[in-house]
């Protein structure tokens, strides 16, 4: 949420307290991410969570994000991944599906360890058409309130790479006011929930050529519903090596309609001789793009190995460019 959007469910929240004074309603206390101690034991104010500074890091900060395959990451996976790339990560991505309930019990984990918790909600089923019309709003509604008591900052991508062919969500079953209906639908009913702990990814697929990025504006929701542009895309066997040929062109078509600032949202290099100078052209365009906050890396063997040690050589240039200390700072602290 964005703009007027955020001040609208801060201001919710902060009526509901002021009702709660009154006695209107039952008195709400914080939740652990607003100081409280525990799911039991709250005992300082509700305090909604305001995510402001974290769309836009100050002093050229650098999300380093990671991605690992299923929903769980256990400590173990998280530590081992750490202590190759040198640094752990302060952004983790995972997956929601549509109509399973909110992972609590993650999200508080993730935050928990010091990483921004970055959910992928994908809508397999009703279609957007049905999320746009509200045949969904019982199930937002939920995942809203769970998401606003847990009051835990969170970046949230729904349906993303819309733009491509190969989701339900995608270009071939579904049109782009579709897709505009539903995200705004979902994005509305969690703003009237008064959530305002949420980072809102507005996430296309930067693979598929001219084709994907025709109508790139068509599927743009507009500024007050979209805080980053959460562009995804990798560096193949046979595509672009580099990021201004893999991403640049979509940013500048984006600049037409927006000036939000650019997480790369998926990304990782195919296995091979050019992988190595693949993850320094990557990491050099983040660290010194002002409008890049970050990356995330698809640490997964799946299709290809697409991990960062799946040679010496690639750990060790993903390692020397991380360590550059605009990566992985403190989410706790402004």
């Amino acid at each position: 949420m964005s703009g007027v959007g955020r001040r609208a469910a801060l201001c919710w929240v902060l009526a509901a307290a002021a009702s709660s004074a009154a006695g209107c309603t039952p008195s709400r206390t914080a939740p652990i991410g607003a100081g409280g101690q525990g799911p039991f034991v709250r005992t300082a104010p509700y305090v909604p969570f305001d995510v402001t500074w974290m769309i836009r890091p100050e002093r050229g900060r650098k999300y380093l994000g990671a991605a690992f395959p299923g929903v769980r990451v256990t400590p173990g996976v998280l530590d081992t991944w750490a202590g190759k790339a040198g640094k752990a990560p302060n952004l983790l991505s995972y997956r929601l599906s549509w109509g399973d309930g909110f992972p609590t019990d993650e999200t508080l984990a993730v935050w928990r360890r010091r990483m921004l918790p970055y959910l992928v909600w994908d809508p397999w089923k009703p279609t957007l058409r049905a999320i746009s019309e509200g045949r969904a709003d019982a199930y937002v509604r939920r995942t809203a309130q769970t998401v606003r008591d847990l009051n835990v900052p969170l970046a949230l991508s729904f349906a993303q790479e819309m733009n491509g062919d190969w989701y339900p969500w995608g270009a071939r079953k579904a049109a782009p006011e579709e897709f505009v209906g539903a995200w705004r639908r979902v994005h509305d009913l969690f703003q009237d929930t008064g959530v305002s702990n949420v980072i809102w990814v507005w996430s296309p697929t930067v693979a598929g050529g001219p084709a994907a990025s025709a109508r790139l504006r068509s599927y743009y929701p507009g500024d007050a519903y979209v805080d980053w542009l959460g562009l995804v895309g990798y560096y193949t066997g046979t595509g672009p090596h580099t990021f201004d040929a893999l991403f640049a062109p979509v940013i500048r078509k984006a600049r037409a309609f927006t000036r939000n600032p650019v997480l790369v949202a998926g990304t990782a290099a195919a296995p091979g001789a050019r992988k190595p100078a693949d993850i320094r052209d990557l990491l050099r365009a983040v660290t010194t793009r002002r409008d890049v906050v970050g990356f995330v890396w698809s640490d997964l063997d799946k299709e290809t190995d697409w991990r960062i040690d799946s040679s010496p050589e690639a750990l060790a240039a993903f390692r020397r460019g991380v360590a550059d200390p605009r990566f992985g700072f403190d989410v706790r602290h402004p």
